[in-house]
């Protein structure tokens, strides 16, 4: 895995008990009545809750959203070559590889965690070890490390791996899987839990979590308020990543229309505001230049764009996201979107009134 040379400098403690236990509608709370800390360059911050999204934009601006949909991509299996040293383990699919032989989806990107929350990585895994998965209906051979070996920002072993399957695994997880989930949360929670409302595209190991909070009805009040919305699609890898380690590639499309609106928008004055990192990445791995600045284009395939300070944005205004670790390069992403003062100034008030962290958590929109 690439390894990145600029780290945040956001520095902040989010406690443990700041993590979100549980969906926000099982904690007794609507999903759009989660909390949103409005940072804006020019008027400050605002507590207030995601509801009230549309005071804070302006007709003309367009929200640019993820339509991917969760897939059930955890699994429990059992490293049958090296029982001795780690028995049951969890495995977490990343995304399917096109097979060089055949052309279908049965290489895949995985990862081993410790069974039985996936509480850490399996950094010394081996190639040809072996994975049982639903007593051997799917066998599970590690090829190699992915996307190249000696990646472990710790140092040791690898993370990723490129992995071939016997039998079908995507069936597998469709029947025996669940959503992929770490031990922050007080409970397993069935797969709906993990949709956005805009999902409609399965294909997401991780759920694309930023547009959780949104509803139908907030949706219509936005255009109601000419507030435009347009979709793109990120199929999200796996969110584990460690501390300095860049995000995997990942699977994108960018649909004519969104840059036609997107474009369209930017024209007008309006600004684009994406709604997650994952739509971050995917507008920006989408631009190409002109002689006056750059505009969006309709694209697909798989990107590797990491957006960083060093490496800004060019077409993205404003951000709607949840709160990130430390260290992590999301949170390089939005220090590169808000700039690195205003990120800071967010985070601390967020630590101050214990906003909550992780997928099933509050809401910050940033806006330069």
């Amino acid at each position: 895995m690439t390894l990145l040379d600029e780290r945040p400098t956001t520095s902040f403690s989010a406690p443990r008990s700041a993590f979100a236990p549980a969906p926000a509608e099982r904690r007794g709370v609507a999903r759009d009545r989660v909390r949103l800390l409005v940072a804006d360059g020019s008027r400050g911050l605002t507590h207030t809750r995601f509801a009230h999204l549309a005071e804070h934009l302006r007709a003309g601006d367009v929200v640019v959203v993820n339509d991917s949909a969760t897939v059930a991509a955890q699994l429990d299996a059992q490293l049958v070559t090296r029982a001795d040293r780690h028995g049951p383990v969890v495995v977490h699919l990343a995304a399917p590889l096109p097979d060089p032989s055949t052309g279908s989806g049965q290489a895949w990107v995985v990862e081993v965690r410790r069974a039985p929350d996936a509480d850490r990585a399996v950094l010394d895994a081996e190639p040809d070890d072996v994975l049982e998965i639903a007593a051997g209906v799917v066998r599970l051979r590690l090829v190699a490390p992915y996307p190249e070996p000696g990646s472990s920002p710790t140092g040791t072993g690898n993370r990723l791996w490129q992995a071939s399957a016997d039998g079908d695994l995507a069936a597998a997880a469709r029947r025996y899987g669940r959503p992929i989930s770490y031990g922050y949360l007080a409970d397993r929670y069935p797969l709906s839990d993990y949709q956005t409302v805009f999902g409609r595209r399965p294909g997401s190991a991780e759920m694309p979590s930023a547009g959780r909070p949104f509803t139908a009805d907030l949706v219509t009040r936005l255009v109601a308020g000419g507030v435009m919305v347009a979709p793109v699609t990120l199929h999200t890898g796996v969110s584990s990543q460690e501390a300095g380690e860049a995000p995997q590639p990942e699977r994108f499309e960018v649909p004519a229309a969104t840059a036609a609106v997107v474009n369209a928008a930017r024209a007008g004055g309006g600004r684009v505001i994406a709604v997650g990192t994952t739509v971050t990445r995917a507008l920006e791995s989408a631009v190409e230049p002109t002689g006056d600045g750059s505009r969006l284009v309709a694209a697909r395939g798989w990107t590797s764009r990491v957006v960083t300070p060093a490496d800004p944005p060019r077409i993205v205004d404003g951000l709607v996201t949840g709160w990130h670790d430390p260290e992590a390069s999301h949170l390089l992403l939005v220090e590169a979107v808000a700039g690195p003062e205003l990120t800071q100034r967010a985070y601390a008030a967020a630590v101050d009134a214990r906003y909550l962290w992780h997928e099933f958590g509050d809401s910050a929109l940033l806006l330069p």
